[in-house]
């Protein structure tokens, strides 16, 4: 793994004023992944807590999840599985439906993405009130496997949604 650099990535993230509705601050990762220093550092971060604790399978999250969770998992030796929103994956799925703040949402998995036992970890963008990553948990659970932890590039603390992820160890690399 290279050496870490030492750079602010709160700095690379921009706040979008009422996106995408009135009333809502939106955290832009995609100016942290225009900046290869930045994106580096930050990839290396997430892989580094994780490293060595044989993680067999790094599951990402539709859809910037899987800009952090692929190199993850290239980085640690493990295999990459992406969680999809329901009818974007080709084979044979499970799926698991979740409460949103208006509504629910589905996502969907590979039958055979992850085998009983396997010790995985789940990477997404963004921890906000925790209910697309608790869901993701249920996912991986629903097929055997071990969920060690959950890593993330930016955590809306005021939403606390690592109150739905006890007993996990939840690591994020920036606050807000």
């Amino acid at each position: 793994m290279p050496n870490l650099a030492n750079i602010d990535l709160k700095t690379h993230i921009r706040s979008i004023p009422d996106f995408p509705k009135p009333g809502i601050l939106f955290r832009d990762i995609t100016t942290l992944l225009k900046e290869p220093r930045a994106f580096n550092q930050a990839i290396d971060q997430l892989a580094q807590h994780f490293q060595n604790k044989g993680i067999k399978k790094v599951i990402g999250i539709e859809s910037r999840g899987f800009l952090a969770a692929a190199p993850v998992a290239y980085i640690i030796g493990a295999g990459f599985v992406p969680v999809r929103k329901k009818g974007k994956l080709p084979y044979k799925t499970t799926s698991v439906t979740y409460e949103l703040e208006y509504g629910q949402d589905s996502l969907e998995i590979h039958l055979d993405a992850i085998e009983k036992g396997e010790k995985t970890i789940i990477i997404d963008d963004l921890l906000a009130t925790g209910g697309t990553a608790k869901a993701t948990c249920d996912l991986v659970r629903k097929l055997g496997g071990n969920v060690a932890g959950m890593g993330f590039l930016i955590e809306l603390n005021d939403l606390k949604g690592r109150d739905q992820l006890k007993g996990l160890d939840v690591f994020s690399l920036l606050d807000f």
